[in-house]
Order: C-alpha cells, then structure tokens, then sequence
C-alpha cells in the first residue's frame, strides 16, 4: 500500500510545467493592452489636445448634444452662443467634437 520509490521520485519536478502555464496569462495580457488599453489611451490624448485648443469661433458639439459657436475661453470653461443672443457656459472636458475649427489669421510680411 505504500508507493514505491519509483512512483515518488516521478511526481516531483514540475518547475518547468508551473512556468508553461504563465504564458497564456501573459499572452492574454498583451492582447488586451494592444487592443483595449493602448487605443483607449491614445484616444484620450487626442481628446486632451482638442479640448486644449479650442478658442474663440470654433464651433463645436458637446457630450448632451447642444451645438454651438465658442464666445470666450477661459481656464477650465468656455461661454458657447448656441442660438442668437443665447449663451451658455460649458465645462471644457465635455466638448465632444469640434465641427468646424477657425483658421489663424496670416501674418503678412
């Protein structure tokens, strides 16, 4: 009833084996940063970046939907006219899209 020698020394040694089980869990790891994580990231970026130039004129969407043209920009809102003497205050970061961007005016030489 007792195991034999032979059948004690078999079990042991699966170092190697633990390591070999790692791989798919780091593989799934990697996929998903690829896919999920880095685009959300870069994503983010590309929204920082509108939002930090935005300026006056700019016309723009925001995230509930209301459309309109940039008055004034200040630190952290803008004052948006989203009809004929109807303005508005928006916090910035709630700017979903910019529609149409005004042009900087050339420098004549």
């Amino acid at each position: 009833m007792f195991a034999t020698p032979a059948y004690a020394q078999a079990a042991g040694g699966s170092g190697g084996a633990a390591f070999a089980q790692f791989i798919p869990l780091v593989l799934i790891f990697a996929i998903m940063y690829f896919l999920m994580i880095r685009p959300q990231q870069k994503r983010v970026k590309q929204h920082r970046e509108m939002v930090a130039a935005l300026k006056k004129g700019d016309q723009i969407v925001t995230q509930g939907g209301l459309i309109g043209k940039v008055v004034s920009a200040r630190d952290d809102e803008l004052e948006v006219e989203i009809a004929q003497g109807v303005r508005v205050r928006v916090v910035r970061s709630t700017v979903a899209q910019v529609i149409s961007a005004t042009q900087p005016v050339a420098a004549n030489s």
